[in-house]
């Protein structure tokens, strides 16, 4: 890690560390060290590519009287995330290697409550951390998707001014998975902001949109609600792996690559409903920034 040393002109300045996993970036401040009071305005700034750090939002990384540590999630456009599978490997390599966590089995307090991390060292560091991420949900309600019945599968719907078939799955936070043939050639840009604000979703939804290479690979491309496209989105390739099990393309407890443009993770929906996520976790830099 290099350290990128900002003149403060007298103000105060925040350390700050960017990490990433599988491409998805994320600013990580120390609350166990510093107080930040106005988070949502915070990512809107830091995570401007332009004029700030740059990155998918800012993530909080705070004391926790339940687990070993709580994260907070901002997107960049200062809504509060429920979960992000790529940045809570990051928080627990940071806690590691950072902190000093002398265990390679953590949990994270979220928003949708308190995960399991299975560190994977490399020469002493962590190079890769497998979640639980806890039970798939699939209740139009829990979601929330406004469809009736107990679950959305491979469902023909209107929705974002076209007609498709959509399966939703709830991982702590919502997602609207669409199987097809070519997700690269898609207008993300267009349709995903359609999706994201369709009435058919109160609290806005994740998109995916899948390709079955296989019974064992995915490809997946994403549009998250706050965001924009991402290079990578840990519950959306979750959500995906459901969704690709309960419509018959993957079997279920068995691993499964979700290839992304960011990288690749691994996911198992397991047998009890739970979901298994395996993937990276990386510094790229770290500095501090004038307040």
């Amino acid at each position: 890690m290099e350290m990128c040393r900002i003149p403060t002109g007298g103000g105060r300045t925040l350390p700050f560390v960017k990490m990433q996993g599988c491409g998805n970036d994320y600013i990580y401040i120390d609350c166990f060290e510093e107080t930040v009071e106005d988070p949502e305005t915070l990512a809107r700034r830091l995570s401007d590519r332009h004029f700030g750090i740059g990155g998918d939002g800012v993530v909080l990384i705070c004391p926790s009287g339940v687990a070993d540590a709580r994260m907070r999630m901002f997107n960049l456009d200062g809504s509060e995330g429920l979960m992000c599978g790529n940045a809570i490997r990051c928080v627990g390599k940071y806690l590691h290697d950072v902190r000093g966590v002398d265990k390679t089995e953590v949990t994270v307090e979220t928003r949708s409550g308190i995960k399991r991390l299975r560190l994977i060292l490399k020469d002493g560091l962590v190079d890769e951390a497998e979640v639980d991420m806890g039970k798939a949900r699939m209740t139009p309600g829990a979601i929330p998707v406004a469809l009736p019945g107990e679950s959305v599968v491979d469902c023909p719907v209107s929705v974002a001014g076209g007609d498709y078939r959509i399966t939703c799955v709830s991982m702590g936070n919502p997602h609207c998975v669409v199987f097809c043939d070519q997700p690269d050639t898609l207008r993300l840009e267009e349709v995903g902001p359609r999706f994201e604000h369709d009435p058919l979703f109160p609290e806005r939804v994740n998109t995916e949109f899948v390709q079955v290479v296989d019974a064992h690979t995915l490809r997946m491309r994403v549009w998250e609600r706050g965001s924009g496209e991402t290079l990578a989105c840990g519950t959306g390739a979750c959500a995906s792996v459901v969704a690709a099990v309960l419509c018959g393309h993957c079997p279920r407890d068995e691993e499964v690559q979700v290839l992304l443009r960011g990288g690749t993770l691994t996911v198992r929906y397991r047998a009890d409903g739970s979901v298994l996520m395996r993937g990276p976790a990386a510094f790229a830099f770290e500095g501090r920034v004038v307040l």
